[in-house]
């Protein structure tokens, strides 16, 4: 006997996994917000992606990260800090607690567009350079600073 219904079945998803709150675009808000790069990677200008693989109990939290693959110099540690502060939807599938495994990229770009500089800071007391007793009371010092910003190419070196 032939079907009466000329479209084929919908699959049915059997077991809902978790979501991040707010879908995909949320979730990269998310590493945007939370994202530092590694001093290590940015001052010999690694880039590239590290790919994590962890679960995601019925709670929403993550219990379990390992990277997959990864490009070293800090960024390792980096992607598995981030994704230990993802918090999941809580999700039941009938009335059961289950747990997921999931995977997920962490780009890790640097911004050629903006300008780095590095902050040279210089401090030192001007004034009389007389033993501080035999000042005056009412005498203060008198403090100055120089303060310097040099372009930084991406390996870290100050340009002239």
């Amino acid at each position: 006997m032939a079907s009466k219904d000329k479209n084929p079945a919908k699959k049915k998803k059997f077991l809902a996994l978790p979501r991040y709150p707010g879908g995909s675009r949320a979730f990269r808000f998310f590493l945007m917000d939370n994202q530092v790069y590694p001093e290590e990677a940015m001052a010999k200008g690694i880039e590239g992606d590290v790919y994590v693989r962890f679960r995601v109990n019925d709670l929403g939290e993550v219990i379990e990260a390992h990277v997959e693959k990864g490009i070293g110099h800090g960024c390792d540690e980096e992607a598995l800090r981030i994704v230990r502060l993802l918090k999941y939807e809580q999700v039941r599938n009938r009335g059961m607690r289950v747990e997921s495994s999931m995977r997920t990229k962490i780009p890790f770009r640097l911004n050629k567009d903006q300008d780095s500089f590095r902050i040279v800071y210089n401090s030192s007391v001007a004034g009389s350079e007389a033993n501080p007793e035999d000042r005056s009371p009412q005498e203060k010092n008198v403090y100055s600073y120089t303060i310097r910003f040099e372009h930084e190419t991406p390996g870290g070196k100050p340009e002239n």
